[in-house]
Formats: structure tokens, sequence, C-alpha cells
């Protein structure tokens, strides 16, 4: 079964037969992620069975951030300007409850930051952000190198500034 990651289309994509268990997550595919897009707010991506495109297994969504200077580590402030740090944002990650455990959301985020790898040949971007919703997001994301914010917070950062665009 070949996937791909495309950019939603309301009119291919099965929004509303998607189901993540988390339904602030299925709420946002299904009502606010198109609006997001023409306002210029977010795109997201939907992961589809090239057999079955219509069918959403996963999605995430990327935006434009930045990082308050203070908010990374030490070693990572090294060399850099003393004001906000460009980054863009994973603004949400989720995947279809009946595919829970095919690696799909580890697939979504490899897919995000290449996206964002290549951006960087056109805009500044240091870091990748994310906002762990949970304990289990928050696991997820320390497993790919993920460094938290401050202890208080659920907010993250993969600094990529360091690898060639």
């Amino acid at each position: 079964m070949p996937l791909t990651v495309a950019e939603l289309n309301p009119r291919v994509h099965d929004r509303e037969g998607f189901d993540c268990g988390v339904e602030p997550l299925n709420r946002y595919l299904r009502s606010v992620a198109s609006q997001h897009r023409a306002k210029g707010f977010s795109t997201t991506f939907v992961l589809v069975d090239d057999g079955c495109p219509e069918h959403i297994l996963g999605y995430y969504s990327l935006s434009a951030a930045s990082i308050a200077f203070d908010r990374i580590t030490d070693a990572d402030r090294k060399n850099l300007p003393a004001y906000p740090i460009p980054a863009a944002r994973i603004g949400r990650l989720a995947v279809s409850s009946e595919a829970r455990k095919l690696n799909y959301g580890e697939q979504l985020l490899q897919n995000a930051i290449k996206r964002i790898i290549a951006a960087r040949k056109t805009m500044g971007v240091f870091a990748v952000v994310v906002e762990a919703k949970d304990e289990h997001a928050l696991s997820f994301y320390k497993k790919y190198g993920f460094r938290l914010c401050n202890d208080e917070e659920r907010q993250l950062y993969l600094p990529i500034g360091l690898y060639e665009a």
C-alpha cells in the first residue's frame, strides 16, 4: 500500500470520516483546517493510501512561529542573537485510531521536518516547535530529540538550524 502525504483538499479528502479518538483534533481537521489555510494561519497535510486517496490516515499542520530566546537551552543559545528565534510550528499531528499501531505518526513527523528543512532555502527557521497535548505526546516528541522549553509547560522544540538545508 503506497502512502502519500498531500496538502489537505476538502474536495478530495474525507474529513468527516477521520477519527483519531481525540475530539479537538478531529474537530480541527473537519471544521477549521481549511479556514486556517484560506486565512494564511497554517497548512494541513494528510497521509493517504494511494489506492484510496479520500481516506485520511493521519494529518499534521504547519505554521510559522518563533521561540523567545530565553526559552531554549543555554547550549542552543550559544552564538545566537538575543531576540526571538525563528521557528516552524507543527500545530497538530494525529493518526486515525484504526492506523495507530502502524508508525504513521513517525512518518508524518519525518515528512513535516523534511518540509520545514526545505523551507529553510527561502526563509529563516532555526527550530521546530510543538505543543504536546498530553504525556503520551510529550514522550513521542522527546523520543525524536525534541527538548522542553521549560518544566511547567509542554512546549518543546527541535533545533534544525545547524543542519544544511
